[in-house]
C-alpha cells in the first residue's frame, strides 16, 4: 500500500490524477518487490486547479461520487484517488468492494470496517479506510500524506459524519 500513495504523492504534485485505480491497476511482482500503479490511460492534469473538463472513465466498485458528473461541488483531487485506494483496500480484507458511491448517496449501507474489528489489523487503520471511503469529498483525507499518516498511526482519522447530521446542518452541499 506504501509504495502505491508514494507513487500517487508524486502524481498529486505535479496535480495529475490516475482515476483509475482498482486492484487490476496494481501489479504485484512475482518477486514480492513493491507493488506497481499501472494504467494512466484515465490519469488527467488538473490545469489551473480545474477539474470540470474531466471526462466519466470510471469503474463502478472503487469510484467516488465526483467521478459521476460535472458539478461546480464536486471537483475531482488527490481525494478522488484516496477513495479508490480505500476501496481496494476494502476490497482484499473482505473479498467484496463496498457499495458503489451513487447507492451511498441515497441510503449509505456502508459497514465501517472499523466496527470489523478485523484480526490483526488496528481499529486506526480501519478507520483511516473509512475516512478515504467517506461519500462527500471534503469528508475524506485531501493528501496522500494525511492519509498516510492515519494509515500508520500518525494521527486519529476523523470520525465519519452521517447522512443524518449532514442532513441537519443549515445547509447539504452534495
Amino acid at each position: 500500500l506504501l509504495p502505491v500513495l508514494e507513487g500517487l504523492g508524486l502524481l498529486h504534485a505535479a496535480e495529475v490524477f490516475h482515476r483509475d485505480i482498482a486492484p487490476d491497476n496494481i501489479l504485484l511482482p512475482d518477486d514480492g518487490g513493491d507493488a506497481i500503479l499501472l494504467d494512466f490511460g484515465a490519469a488527467r492534469r488538473a490545469i489551473n486547479g480545474r477539474t470540470d473538463g474531466f471526462t466519466a472513465i470510471l469503474k463502478p466498485s472503487y469510484a467516488p461520487i465526483e467521478q459521476y458528473a460535472e458539478a461546480a461541488g464536486l471537483r475531482q483531487g488527490p481525494w478522488t484517488d484516496l477513495y479508490a485506494v480505500g476501496a481496494v483496500v476494502h476490497f482484499l480484507l473482505l473479498g467484496s468492494t463496498p457499495p458503489p458511491a451513487t447507492t451511498r448517496t441515497l441510503a449509505d449501507e456502508y459497514q465501517p470496517l472499523a466496527q470489523m474489528h478485523l484480526p490483526g489489523l488496528s481499529t486506526g487503520f480501519l478507520a483511516a479506510i473509512d475516512w478515504a471511503l467517506a461519500v462527500r469529498p471534503q469528508e475524506r483525507p485531501q493528501s496522500v500524506a494525511e492519509f498516510r499518516a492515519a494509515l500508520c498511526g500518525e494521527r486519529a482519522a476523523p470520525q465519519p459524519q452521517t447522512l443524518a447530521m449532514a442532513l441537519s446542518a443549515d445547509t447539504v452541499d452534495f
